[in-house]
């Protein structure tokens, strides 16, 4: 159902006009200055009123982060993945869209410890996530995908990881290249986003959503499918439209 595609579809492009817009604004007042060196995505979003806007942009996308893990969750449970690394997915999922949140929360100008952790979860913690999800890729049956969705997850997984680790040394070593730490850091969310709208691929195979619910011996299930919902107990079949 393309319904369901369109979610991490509009999560990608949301989030990636949002920061841009905040960078224009930042760049328009001022407070930044492109001339002496790139600045970093939260120092943009540090002044008034931009941070504004920087905070609304990232408590959504944090949402839609949360959704579309619950969903790719449930998807490869379906599929018979019920495994540890798919539960080890969630669990990343959810404390990475937390530390978005916690970043677009506690202003570096403010409290820079804490916007610094909720920094670490949201790329770290995420990047993880990402690397679970490239496993699943090919270990989840049936993959209609695999062929492109696998290579290229694997490919922005590895970009990702090398832009980590160059932002992590520019902001732990005084290097000199303080704008390619920034750079890396842009480069990263951008790359963040993709990542995320490669799960419209997968999305797009989602038709149903089927609940169980066990009560004192009664059983009754409910599948909802193309607007439906078939309702089963022991002693009667009906269908509610």
């Amino acid at each position: 159902m393309w319904l369901w595609a369109l979610l991490p579809i509009c999560l990608a492009v949301f989030g990636t006009v949002g920061i841009w817009v905040v960078f224009g604004i930042a760049v328009s007042n001022e407070t930044v200055n492109i001339t002496v060196r790139f600045p970093y995505i939260s120092e943009c979003g540090t002044y008034d009123p931009q941070s504004c806007i920087f905070s609304q942009v990232c408590n959504i996308c944090a949402v839609l982060i949360l959704w579309i893990v619950v969903i790719r969750f449930q998807q490869v449970r379906d599929y018979g993945q019920n495994s540890k690394v798919n539960f080890a997915s969630i669990v990343l999922g959810c404390i990475s869209s937390l530390g978005i949140s916690i970043l677009s929360s506690f202003r570096q100008s403010v409290l820079f410890g804490i916007h610094v952790f909720g920094a670490f979860l949201a790329f770290f913690v995420g990047l993880a996530y990402f690397w679970l999800q490239v496993w699943l890729t090919y270990k989840v049956q049936p993959s209609k995908d695999r062929r492109w969705v696998g290579p290229l997850r694997a490919a922005l997984c590895s970009i990702c990881t090398i832009l980590v680790i160059t932002m992590a040394i520019g902001l732990l070593f005084d290097t000199g290249y303080s704008s390619m730490a920034s750079i890396s850091e842009w480069a990263l969310v951008m790359c963040f986003f993709v990542l995320f709208g490669v799960f419209a691929s997968e999305f797009r195979h989602i038709n149903c959503h089927q609940l169980t619910v066990q009560n004192q011996g009664l059983s009754k299930t409910q599948s909802i499918n193309s607007g439906g919902i078939i309702m089963n107990n022991r002693t009667a079949n009906r269908t509610v439209m």
